[in-house]
């Protein structure tokens, strides 16, 4: 039950991946313009940047995620055992 319960947070595609992305870009974005306002100048940007670029390093470690989880293929494993067992009955 518990593996199921898990199995809902894992990000199997590239689109649910695209999604968080997005999100965590929106979140950052914010965060850097409301640095950009309580710091004026250039610590301010160099605030906004370091935001945008851990969306970008997020990113792409989910992504990366992504292709590591679709290399083990945990349904395609499934799949073979119940195509090996259907050939042990017959």
């Amino acid at each position: 039950m518990l593996d199921r319960l898990a199995n809902l947070f894992v990000l199997k595609t590239g689109f649910e991946a695209g999604v968080v992305i997005y999100a965590l870009a929106l979140g950052g974005a914010e965060r850097g313009l409301l640095y950009l306002e309580t710091y004026p100048g250039l610590f301010g940007w160099l605030l906004f940047s370091a935001c945008l670029l851990t969306v970008l390093i997020a990113g792409a470690s989910l992504v990366d995620g992504v292709k590591a989880w679709r290399a083990r293929r945990p349904e395609q494993q499934a799949l073979s055992r119940v195509v090996a067992r259907a050939r042990l009955q017959t």
